[in-house]
């Protein structure tokens, strides 16, 4: 009998090794499987007076080829290259909007300068002056225009963080059951190795979305964390993420990412600390990229517009007229906070900026010290202006633009200015008639029937405002 029993141990000991083989040829293509192998070991001898005899093979466990360093490291790689990618992608979209060629932005401002050089040679031909007023629509439209592309494209980016937030929390939820699948069963005393592939699969299908940190437990379950230190997964629970506007700067629409713990208030995740993985890469492109690609379309726009908007008023129409407005721009910018402050930026008055200092940038005011003291910083790269009181009512010139507030933050207190964010979404052409167009020197000199003299007059230009209607100069030149 033992001599048969030795032989059967040994047939199912070989069976299982077959089994085994089977299962590894069956799954091959099947994603996160691991391969596994038989571990054999020889049974307990039975003792007798002539010593121990051997009563054959049989199978210890089931071993899975695996390794947890490898594993954790090409997930964290994962999560990289998924963040550079679709960033990647965004930036080519990005890059579009800004196309060259004749149906490019750049051609449209070319055109309009270009007409209205023509109407200088000739101010009083009308036809100049009718295509320079077209092409002043054109130049308008296509600053829209594009703008309106931008806003596409964050639309479509929204859409795709808040599916893949949703996307988050059904793989973590489906991580949580696996743990309390492999908490149950590791009571048995052997390894669940199909649960911990599916385990470690949705751990890399959860790194293309969001980089996480992994800590495993005693009982075979695996923490999850993410944003640094945030429990995304913790045995068999699992949290959520949300996508939403900063709570600290609202109306800013600065997208964020939100951890909502089980029963508890939504926690705003820093971006820097969110490493890898889409939703990453598509927080960084929006805050971003796709801001500085708005702040470089709107800071033309309003540089555009204010210039010619003051250099028309500096002139007369046809009719003797004033030069009003030819480009409708932004009255101010309101800054945004939660806290105490008011802030903005006045952009009504032509003494208050400068458009040749204009940067491509959004900024952030900080009430650093006892109020009134504070800081402006320019995001784009981090310049700091330190400002010994923001409430003076002169206010504070950055860049050519002028932060004025009516009332202190409290120490810590952040304010964000986006100036540039929507100039050109809403600029309109606002004349109409080509005879609107302030073309003529409001003042002119001529030279008197008894100079004698040698002296000439190389420039005549106004420097303010033209005199009011109406208004009739005195014979000897004085107002």
């Amino acid at each position: 009998m033992s001599l048969l029993n030795v032989g059967a141990r040994a047939l199912l000991a070989n069976q299982v090794a077959l089994q085994t083989t089977g299962h590894n040829i069956a799954n091959v293509s099947t994603a996160g499987y691991s391969r596994q192998n038989v571990a054999m070991e020889t049974v307990q001898g039975q003792f007798t007076g002539s010593g121990y005899i051997g009563n054959g093979v049989q199978v210890a466990t089931i071993l899975r080829n695996h390794s947890e360093l490898l594993t954790r490291q090409a997930a964290a790689a994962q999560a990289v290259q998924a963040g550079d990618t679709v960033r990647a992608e965004r930036l080519g979209q990005l890059q579009d909007v800004f196309q060259g060629g004749t149906s490019g932005l750049g051609a449209a401002i070319t055109d309009m300068l270009n007409s209205l050089a023509d109407v200088v040679s000739s101010p009083t031909d009308i036809t100049a002056r009718t295509v320079t007023l077209t092409r002043m629509n054109e130049m308008a439209a296509r600053m829209r225009s594009s703008a309106e592309q931008l806003h596409e494209i964050a639309y479509s980016v929204n859409e795709q963080l808040q599916n893949d937030a949703t996307r988050i929390n059904s793989l973590a939820k489906s991580i949580a059951d696996v743990n309390e699948q492999i908490a149950r069963v590791k009571g048995n005393g052997q390894s669940p190795n199909d649960l911990l592939d599916k385990r470690d699969q949705l751990i890399r299908e959860l790194n293309q979305f969001i980089q996480t940190t992994q800590i495993p437990a005693d009982d075979g379950t695996v923490g999850v964390f993410v944003g640094g230190s945030q429990a995304l997964v913790l045995g068999d629970k699992a949290s959520e993420v949300l996508v939403a506007e900063s709570q600290q700067f609202p109306g800013s629409q600065l997208t964020q990412l939100f951890f909502k713990p089980a029963g508890g208030a939504p926690v705003e995740l820093n971006e820097g600390m969110l490493g890898g993985g889409e939703v990453a890469g598509l927080l960084r492109f929006a805050n971003q990229d796709l801001a500085e690609g708005r702040n470089l379309l709107g800071r033309m726009a309003l540089a555009i517009g204010t210039t010619l908007n003051h250099q028309q008023t500096l002139g007369l129409t046809l009719e003797g007229q004033p030069g009003k407005p030819l480009f409708s721009t932004p009255a101010s910018v309101v800054g945004h906070t939660s806290g105490t402050a008011v802030g903005s930026i006045d952009l009504s008055d032509s003494t208050q900026f400068s458009p040749t200092e204009f940067a491509a940038s959004d900024y952030e005011v900080r009430f650093t010290g006892p109020a009134p003291a504070g800081q402006i910083i320019r995001l784009s790269d981090g310049k700091t202006t330190a400002v010994a009181d923001l409430t003076d009512p002169a206010g504070t010139m950055v860049d050519g633009l002028t932060f004025k507030f009516t009332t202190a933050g409290a120490v810590n207190e952040r304010v964000l200015f986006k100036p540039f964010a929507s100039a050109a979404a809403n600029i309109q052409s606002l004349v109409y008639s080509p005879r609107d167009l302030a073309a003529a020197n409001p003042i002119n000199a001529a030279m008197g029937t008894s100079n004698a003299g040698t002296l000439q007059l190389a420039e005549l230009k106004a420097t303010g405002q033209p005199n009011p209607p109406g208004l009739v100069l005195p014979p000897n030149g004085d107002t």
